[in-house]
């Protein structure tokens, strides 16, 4: 049988699928892809991403204000992010975080959001889901000290910082994402970043449309790709692809309990 894994991160609402979601969903269960969460990046969008999660049993979702976004959409509150937190199948906060690369400019908003968004996640016990390019320093400063205010879960998605932020966030007991940039041939870096993480914190992704993986680099990329990702995930790891794929399981479901917990009425 094929071993199950699960696409932590993607973009189902993104228009890329609007012409074959329910196909790309039923190829991701082809290759093993049992679960995805599809990540809503403005909350003017929540009702669509939501409808997808309940149009399709292996889908759920989760919803921030993506940080690149932050500037020009209204500001989220608490109160937004937790009632959207009662759906049974919303399962995570975010994505949220910084992203100096696009959009500096905007790094106090940023900054102002990625708190609101910490505090939802403390309130409601679902992970954090943090987006953080060129921003490692404010990053680390940030997340550590609002760990030490108040505990919270968080999976620092399509993980592809340096070693210092990946240090830090494993040491507050975080997750690191591996997304097809892991599987990229000139990733080695990257790849050995994750080599010397511990296993049980390690889930995999697609963040498609983006950054589909060898062999489909340059293509758009869906959630049945995340298994070739996993495999390379399995070679940095040196354990065997089912091996790997039970363990980001394993992982997957100590992180998103409540999606864990879940099952079809």
């Amino acid at each position: 049988m094929t071993p199950t894994i699960t696409d932590s991160h993607c973009h189902l609402d993104f228009p890329d699928f609007d012409d074959e979601r329910g196909d790309v969903v039923a190829r991701a269960r082809d290759a093993g892809v049992t679960r995805m969460v599809t990540i809503c990046t403005k909350l003017r969008q929540a009702d669509a991403v939501r409808a997808i999660a309940e149009a399709h049993d292996p889908v759920f979702w989760a919803a921030g204000t993506h940080p690149m976004s932050a500037a020009s959409e209204p500001m989220a509150t608490v109160d937004d992010l937790v009632a959207l937190a009662e759906h049974p199948k919303m399962v995570g906060i975010g994505e949220t975080g910084l992203d100096y690369h696009y959009t500096s400019d905007t790094a106090d908003v940023q900054r102002r959001s990625l708190g609101l968004h910490i505090e939802a996640a403390r309130r409601t016990g679902l992970p954090l889901i943090i987006h953080a390019r060129a921003a490692d320093d404010d990053m680390a400063r940030i997340l550590s000290d609002a760990h030490a205010a108040g505990a919270f879960d968080c999976v620092m998605h399509c993980f592809s910082s340096g070693r210092a932020l990946a240090e830090t966030a494993l040491g507050l007991g975080f997750y690191l994402s591996m997304s097809g940039i892991a599987a990229f041939p000139k990733s080695r870096d990257l790849r050995d970043i994750f080599a010397a993480a511990p296993l049980d914190r390690i889930l995999v992704e697609t963040d498609s449309p983006y950054l589909a993986p060898p062999p489909h680099r340059g293509k758009r990329n869906e959630p049945a790709y995340t298994a070739h990702t996993a495999r390379i995930g399995a070679d940095v790891f040196g354990v065997d692809y089912a091996d790997f794929a039970a363990a980001t399981q394993a992982n997957f479901d100590r992180l998103f309990a409540k999606a864990a917990a879940w099952s079809p009425a």
